[in-house]
């Protein structure tokens, strides 16, 4: 008997004709996929390109940026201006926003490689996006988008072949990638209740820079859970939203190199907080910064802000919630 699994673009496309919504997500959404796959590809077969090294060249955030690296953003921006569906799309990769189609209805905000330095050693990388709608009953301003005002959010995990998507108040969803390259078999991801698979997801090497009160939390609870860090954060999330328990990347306050402190965080807001926060309130789950503020409620000032980011089961974001708002 053939075994036909229900593809991701078929679970959309009923999604959409369920709330009653227009065909221009799907449009934008495929474009994702076509680049995610593609991405993919370059990935798979970029020792044999010689792809794996540095461009000499360093992005926004200051770090070296990798042949992949320009690669993965140069696909993300073809196939979101071909769709004719985006305004405009900010990068991890480039300092100013990018412009598309002014007619457009969606804006855009990805990281095309989550985790780059792990693609020298063929480990698990990211494709982080968020997008948000523009404003259709009236002019529009162009402003950053806050993640409460996101319409969905997603990653890939690369290239493990799993795609994680979070829409707007109806869940969030994973698909697999099958022999076809199509993503198929949605599963409702829910944040487990239970203690027993949790798991703490941190760059212990960061530690001594933490304030005192999140340093003495770690203390006190690392023991109780299980601890994976894979240096990218959609892997590092990937396994927080199946097992439950917290990803936590806290502000850098004490660094021997002044130079390297980050007293708001070090993570991007809009294509790696919010995307992770958007997907782990659909997941039943809380996401705050180093204030004890949902990341959702944040407004952007500058398309790379950067965020401390506390994320996963609501129980242990609640605890840590209490340490900072009491630091």
């Amino acid at each position: 008997m053939v075994n036909c699994e229900q593809t991701f673009m078929d679970f959309l496309l009923q999604h959409q004709e369920k709330h009653n919504r227009t065909y221009h997500f799907l449009i934008l959404m495929n474009s994702v996929l076509n680049a995610a796959r593609r991405i993919q590809h370059y990935y798979l077969t970029g020792a044999l390109r010689g792809l794996l090294g540095r461009t000499g060249t360093t992005n926004v955030q200051g770090e070296p940026v990798l042949q992949l690296d320009k690669i993965a953003n140069e696909i993300t921006r073809h196939y979101l201006r071909a769709s004719g569906r985006v305004i405009h799309a900010v990068s991890e990769e480039e300092k100013r926003i990018i412009p598309m189609n002014p007619e457009g209805r969606y804006f855009f905000y990805y990281d095309p490689m989550d985790g780059s330095s792990n693609v020298p050693h063929n480990l698990p990388i990211g494709f982080m996006f968020g997008t948000a709608k523009r404003n259709l009953d009236g002019p529009e301003d162009n402003h950053l988008r806050a993640g409460r005002e996101y319409i969905a959010a997603g990653m890939f995990v690369i290239p493990t072949g799993t795609f994680t998507l979070a829409l707007r108040d109806a869940g969030c969803w994973r698909f697999h990638i099958d022999e076809t390259m199509s993503f198929v078999r949605p599963t409702r991801v829910v944040l487990p209740d239970s203690p027993g698979t949790w798991e703490l997801s941190f760059n212990s090497a960061n530690r001594d820079t933490w304030a005192p009160g999140v340093r003495q939390w770690v203390v006190d609870h690392e023991q109780r859970y299980a601890f994976r860090y894979l240096g990218a954060l959609a892997a590092d999330f990937h396994r927080v939203l199946t097992n439950g328990g917290m990803f936590l990347y806290p502000a850098i306050l004490n660094h021997p190199d002044p130079k390297k402190n980050r007293p708001r965080g070090k993570l991007r807001l809009m294509y790696e907080g919010s995307v992770v926060a958007f997907m782990c309130r659909e997941a039943g789950g809380r996401a705050i910064d180093e204030t004890g503020t949902p990341i959702l409620d944040v407004l952007p000032l500058d398309p790379h802000q950067r965020t401390a980011l506390y994320a996963g089961s609501a129980a242990l974001v609640d605890e840590i919630a209490t340490v900072l708002r009491g630091s």
